[in-house]
């Protein structure tokens, strides 16, 4: 029986020794297998391999076996507000997610917008001459014409008197020519002269004054044309009517260049500058996009609206542009690479905006960010988040009601 024992004692030594430098022997403490590594200042995120935490750019640790406690431990310090929520209440309340990344985008601001006459493209027709209207050309408010073109005639004795004068003092001038005292001669020459700027300075035309002396009889009626090529926007003018030289005839514009004035909110006013480009859009118009530049930025802010006016010029060729539209004005204010996320990511209640970050295991913690420009469906984000972080793009504000009320539960059991 003593044989049978020691037998026994020798086989068990002999297995513990073989069982010991068989598992423990191969594997030395300093080279211990890592179950995963962690980010040292986020340890609720984990990795299959070394490398830098996405996070906060620290390099990641590894968790051997018999540490995952600890880390554990230090993953469930969540920041106040953070809740945790099942995958099957994600899936009911339509948990969606997405990630923090750097786009290039171009920013842009949007604006309603009036089209506007070019007021340095205005003429006001007025006559010099005291008289009546004997014939009108330009009948209609509306009409297109050309500089040059005739608008109406004119009855005036003062010029008829004129004319007169002019045909007499080149009839004087012609007689002294055969004068053989050319003293006289230089007189005559400074009268016909004198009559012809007269005329010319009443706005008669150097045409008609050359038929007035080729054929040697006045004008009765003398004509008055068009200053600007462009369309009448306002008439004041009949036949047989009396006008003096203050009387408004006709208000004529070229609308070949337009203006639109744009009301653009004041928060938003810096980023719009003097050559800005922007874009023009009409309803009634779909599909079709008008082209131009900021030349002026008004110097006061509507008290009423809080906006302020900028004045865009658009080249207007075909004439769709008509004064009184209104349509919509997108500002290209300029672009960049930035660090966005969709829109929808971010809850915004005025004086806080939070996005909520996915912090595994189901845990979900509110980020207060600082945003910035919005562009096309996405938002800048200037702080609070860094790239390649996982947020919730969709159900956050089933999420944030869960996140309150954990801390009201929790501030009411202190």
């Amino acid at each position: 029986m003593k044989k049978l024992l020691v037998v026994i004692f020798m086989a068990a030594a002999w297995v513990g020794g073989y069982g010991y430098g068989r598992w423990y022997a191969k594997a030395p403490a300093g080279e211990r297998k890592p179950l995963y590594w962690v980010d040292p200042m986020h340890p609720w995120y984990k990795s299959d391999a070394p490398g830098i935490a996405p996070d906060c750019n620290m390099k990641l640790v590894p968790v051997y076996p018999g540490e995952e406690a600890r880390y554990d431990r230090r993953a469930n310090k969540l920041p106040e507000g953070s809740v945790q929520i099942t995958p099957e209440k994600q899936q009911l309340i339509g948990v969606e997610y997405g990630t923090v990344e750097y786009e290039t985008v171009r920013s842009s601001i949007r604006a309603v917008a009036r089209v506007a006459l070019d007021e340095t493209k205005i003429a006001k027709v007025h006559s010099k001459l005291e008289g009546w209207i004997d014939q009108v050309f330009v009948d209609f408010t509306g009409k297109q014409v050309r500089q040059g073109d005739p608008l109406l005639t004119i009855y005036s004795p003062e010029a008829l008197a004129t004319q007169q004068e002019y045909l007499l003092a080149i009839k004087a001038q012609r007689m002294m020519q055969e004068n053989p005292v050319h003293e006289m001669l230089g007189s005559t020459d400074n009268l016909v002269a004198a009559a012809k700027k007269r005329m010319e300075l009443w706005d008669i035309g150097e045409g008609q004054i050359a038929g007035i002396a080729a054929s040697g009889v006045p004008l009765k009626n003398l004509t008055l044309t068009s200053p600007i090529t462009g369309f009448v926007m306002e008439r004041n003018v009949f036949a047989k009517q009396r006008i003096m030289p203050e009387t408004a005839l006709y208000t004529i514009a070229d609308l070949s260049r337009v203006w639109v004035m744009a009301d653009v909110f004041e928060y938003e006013a810096a980023a719009v500058r003097i050559g800005t480009p922007a874009t023009l859009t009409l309803s009634y118009l779909p599909g079709r996009t008008f082209r131009g530049r900021v030349n002026y930025i008004l110097p006061q802010v509507d008290a009423a609206t809080r906006t302020l006016k900028v004045r865009i010029e658009f080249p207007n060729a075909d004439f769709a542009l008509k004064p009184e539209m209104y349509g919509e004005v997108e500002f290209q204010t300029g672009g960049g690479r930035r660090l966005v996320v969709p829109q929808t990511a971010v809850l915004n209640s005025g004086d806080r905006q939070v996005v909520f970050v996915d912090r595994g295991k189901g845990y979900f913690e509110p980020r207060d960010v600082k945003i910035g420009a919005r562009s096309e469906g996405r938002v800048e984000i200037v702080s609070g988040l860094q790239p390649k972080s996982r947020i919730v793009i969709s159900g956050n504000f089933l999420i944030e009601s869960e996140s309150q009320l954990k801390t009201a539960l929790g501030g009411a059991s202190k």
